[in-house]
């Protein structure tokens, strides 16, 4: 389905409810791909086992994570998942559960690589911000200038005139004039627009920003927000145009390389471009449906594979990752004077409550919450929750940076439950609880042991 999702009710005020927000700043928001789709026997189908196996060292101090996950995974039917969770900018837990691969019987590790569809997102948003540090772009750079796109325009249309007044900082904040609920998200129409295009199938990225710079936008740039993954498509080309590299070269180098994440990639749609170490997806009811990659085009595929075209999501959608890097990725921001990755003014900027309806009330009183530069935000006092979830069909992503110096990624290989409850919505306020029902933290930090010497604090 096309339409976004609204985030999961808040569970307790002193957590800020951390996926909760007002109808129209939903939280965070599902990749679905199109609903035709029909049951079937396939491969692709998730287990029923109330069996968890456990990986990575266990810690009876920190027994009630390892309660939630496989209480949890027992009690929804999810293959396999994983857990990591920092404490001060150092790695306390980390731990993989279930299967990696359910007919090999191939456990999860806690480096086990996962699809983390929108979590992507807090990645190109850093990597955006780094070049405006630099002073390569500006936040209110026009996007049209940057990319000097030439729109496809169908016969008697006409460009826009608001398209060319789009800016990065909109772009980042969602509030750049596209909303998938009120036309569509071409993200995951790569063959429709291939064609209207007159190229083979499916449509890249930059194919897919040339068809929709000859549509109108929904509503004026800056009017309000709008969830839009097209929007972070832009932004991974205003990366390539500005840096003369390609998107994923130079996230790995600029934004990853300096944490010592060295796994994290692009993945790949088909079942046989799936990395070493990365988990198999599943959906929960085994549905199918048209591929849209590959020379099988229109013919029922299992939805994880093949019914979206993965590598087209690179900035918004695309990224594969353990829980251990995502986590390494969420501390690095705790002392912003030592930041690896920005400054300490461009992490404020990053956190920053919008200008305008996206970030305000009618009567001009701050939003409980908001989308900041690639990231949600609560406040909490007199500092805030920031988080950001993903989900597409066969896989469910959660990263959260908790106000008391918790951080902590949890990552699922299917997407909801069988009854069609998406697991980050479930799985959200239960961390929490989890995690304030641990007494004794232990002094240690497992980064190095995952990611090298580099990586430690």
């Amino acid at each position: 389905m096309d339409r976004p999702r609204p985030g999961p009710r808040r569970r307790a005020r002193r957590w800020g409810g951390v996926l909760r927000l007002a109808a129209p700043l939903a939280g965070w928001i599902a990749l679905a791909a199109p609903a035709a789709r029909a049951p079937a026997e396939v491969a692709a189908s998730a287990p029923e086992s109330p069996v968890i196996v456990a990986t990575g060292a266990a810690d009876p101090r920190l027994e009630p994570l390892d309660r939630l996950m496989t209480s949890f995974m027992a009690a929804h039917q999810v293959p396999g998942g994983a857990l990591a969770l920092a404490r001060g900018g150092r790695l306390v837990y980390a731990r993989g559960f279930g299967w990696a691969d359910v007919d090999a019987r191939e456990p999860v590790e806690p480096a086990s690589l996962f699809r983390i569809a929108s979590v992507s997102k807090p990645l190109t948003a850093v990597a955006v911000l780094q070049l405006v540090e630099q002073g390569r772009i500006g936040l209110q750079d026009k996007v049209w200038d940057l990319l000097g796109v030439k729109p496809h325009l169908e016969p008697g249309a006409q460009v826009d005139p608001r398209l060319r007044q789009v800016t990065v900082r909109q772009c980042l904040q969602h509030t750049g004039g596209w909303e998938a609920a009120k036309s569509f998200d071409p993200m995951f129409r790569p063959v429709e627009i291939a064609r209207a295009l007159g190229l083979a199938p499916p449509a890249g990225p930059a194919d897919v920003i040339r068809y929709m710079f000859g549509r109108p936008l929904d509503f004026d740039p800056g009017a309000r927000y709008a969830y839009s993954n097209f929007g972070y498509a832009v932004l991974g080309r205003v990366i390539e145009r500005v840096t003369g590299k390609p998107y994923e070269a130079y996230v790995r180098a600029a934004v990853l390389a300096p944490l010592g994440i060295t796994d994290m990639r692009i993945g790949r749609t088909p079942p046989s471009g799936r990395a070493p170490r990365e988990v198999r997806y599943y959906d929960p009811l085994g549905r199918t449906g048209p591929a849209v990659v590959g020379g099988r085009l229109g013919e029922p595929v299992p939805l994880p594979y093949g019914a979206f075209y993965l590598e087209g999501f690179d900035a918004h959608g695309g990224w594969i990752a353990s829980a251990v890097d995502l986590v390494r990725f969420a501390a690095a921001f705790d002392a912003p004077d030592r930041c690896r990755l920005l400054g300490p003014e461009m992490i404020r900027v990053m956190f920053a409550c919008p200008e305008g309806p996206a970030g305000h009330q009618a009567d001009g009183s701050p939003r409980d919450a908001w989308y900041g530069c690639g990231w949600s935000v609560r406040p909490v006092g007199d500092k805030a929750n920031h988080w950001h979830a993903g989900q597409v069909d066969g896989t469910a992503s959660l990263l959260v940076r908790r106000h008391d110096g918790l951080a902590w990624a949890v990552l699922f290989n299917t997407h909801a439950d069988r009854a069609g409850k998406p697991l980050v919505g479930l799985i959200d306020p239960l961390v929490h609880g989890a995690a304030d029902a641990v007494r004794e933290w232990p002094d240690v930090d497992l980064f190095p042991r995952y990611l090298g010497p580099a990586a430690g604090k």
